[in-house]
């Protein structure tokens, strides 16, 4: 059996080691030569996690006369270090994944891949030849790119994106960042602590408008803590690049000035020049590929995963997709289970979200219960410093776990014990009754889950 699998992001290239390690002949098409890893590991969730690694030393260092630690002299950020730390984050990582392609022999080819029909693939490459690749089943997976609307000014000058700030040598005097997503607010609060004077501009009534209001609100106090502009209820009419700086402009009238503007609205799937409506796949409305519940296409043996079909653009979502695709290839009839995403934000504090929130169950009328347990009443948050935050957990009105939202020191690593419950449809009662370890932060969890039953030791 040969797969084809078209882009190597995170979805794309865990779809063919798996695929390999299941005994099937892969060959791998990336269009830029040694970037595995995609968006997500060269111009994404890596460098960015590089960067709020140095954000978050130095708070710590800011912070250390709290916890008895006098630190003489001056601190200082030397950004040009931390850039090249982050490149050779990132250089590391991806020569990780060149290696386990060698060690799982997938065949590699790079170039510009354009789907033919059903079981070819034409790759050119740089030097302008093509090689036609044919398959078995074939598995798209070419992600996405930022969103740049043409009233936005887009340049990659001083109208910019993701893609472009990751690249500065310098932290710039001022920035605009127009969208209070997940890449607003974590490339916003790094940038900040660089010493960048950052405004964001969200259209809706909150930051992070896909997550809980209760989550929004603590990360809004963060954000006025750190000397973040936050314009809300604002949406943006248009961008202009003056030459030494940005003028964004309101649909309110107000405008606002700027060394740059980054824009930050979300990310559209990337099809442009792959052939997929040429080849007769079927695609939506939307533009993505469309795909049934097994990640199929149209075309029973060409599979679709990723930001380019999925609405869920999140990297671990794509890599789930990768798995569960191959898995169906060899006839495992897995169906795609949306309910327990995981969402996280790597800012300070961190969030992490799973499932329904209060708003979603509120705009269906559906009925539920919370639990909820703040960090300042748990010892390890105490001892450590970390107390800001909390863990809420909602249930159906049969105790069964729904959805869950964290903010707090180690959100995203502690959403996994909760994330498995909404998955496995699991009751509080249930994921209550085992034991947590002590002193941990993960006990907030076990605390929020009692408060369902009014039975939370700890809550005041």
């Amino acid at each position: 059996m040969k797969i084809a699998v078209l882009g190597a992001g995170p979805g794309g290239y865990e779809a063919a080691i798996y695929a390999a390690k299941r005994g099937a002949e892969v060959v791998l098409i990336e269009k830029a030569t040694g970037e595995f890893g995609g968006t997500c590991l060269n111009r994404g969730c890596i460098p960015t996690k590089a960067f709020l690694a140095s954000y978050d030393t130095l708070e710590t260092v800011e912070n250390a006369k709290d916890l008895g630690i006098n630190i003489n002299g001056d601190v200082t950020i030397d950004f040009k270090y931390i850039q090249d730390r982050k490149k050779k984050v990132v250089s590391t990582i991806v020569n990780g994944v060149a290696f386990l392609m060698k060690k799982n022999k997938v065949t590699v080819v790079n170039g510009f891949g354009k789907l033919v029909d059903r079981n070819t693939i034409d790759v050119t490459k740089d030097d302008g030849t093509v090689e036609t690749v044919k398959a078995d089943y074939i598995i798209i997976a070419t992600g996405s790119v930022p969103t740049t609307p043409a009233n936005m000014g887009y340049n990659k000058k001083r109208v910019i994106t993701s893609d472009e700030i990751l690249d500065f040598e310098e932290a710039p005097k001022s920035m605009i960042l127009i969208g209070g997503g997940v890449i607003g607010v974590e490339i916003g609060q790094f940038f900040g602590k660089m010493g960048t004077e950052v405004t964001v501009v969200q259209g809706g009534k909150q930051l992070l408008p896909t997550m809980d209001e209760d989550v929004a609100k603590q990360l809004q106090r963060q954000f006025k803590k750190d000397k973040i502009n936050v314009v809300l209820g604002e949406r943006v009419k248009g961008a202009v690049d003056n030459g030494d700086n940005v003028t964004v402009s309101l649909e309110s009238g107000k405008e606002l000035t700027a060394d740059y503007a980054l824009v930050a609205i979300g990310r559209r799937p990337f099809t442009e020049g792959c052939g997929f409506e040429e080849a007769g796949v079927v695609m939506t409305e939307k533009g993505r590929v469309k795909v049934n519940e097994f990640l199929q296409t149209n075309y029973d043996n060409v599979y679709s995963i990723g930001d380019v079909s999925t609405p869920i653009m999140l990297a671990h979502v794509a890599s789930w997709e990768g798995i569960l695709a191959v898995d169906n290839i060899f006839g495992a009839g897995r169906k795609v289970e949306y309910h327990a995403v995981p969402s996280c934000v790597f800012t300070n504090p961190e969030i992490a979200q799973v499932g329904e929130t209060e708003a979603s169950l509120q705009a269906a009328g559906k009925e539920y219960k919370v639990g909820k347990f703040d960090f300042k009443g748990l010892g390890k948050a105490i001892a450590s410093g970390h107390t800001a935050g909390f863990v809420k957990v909602i249930t159906d009105m049969n105790d069964v776990l729904i959805g869950a939202a964290i903010v707090g020191a180690r959100a995203t690593d502690m959403m996994q014990v909760l994330t498995n419950g909404v998955f496995y449809h699991q009751t509080a009662t249930e994921i209550g009754a085992a034991i947590y370890p002590h002193p941990t932060m993960g006990e907030a969890v076990m605390e929020a889950l009692h408060d369902l039953h009014g039975l939370s030791i700890n809550k005041g």
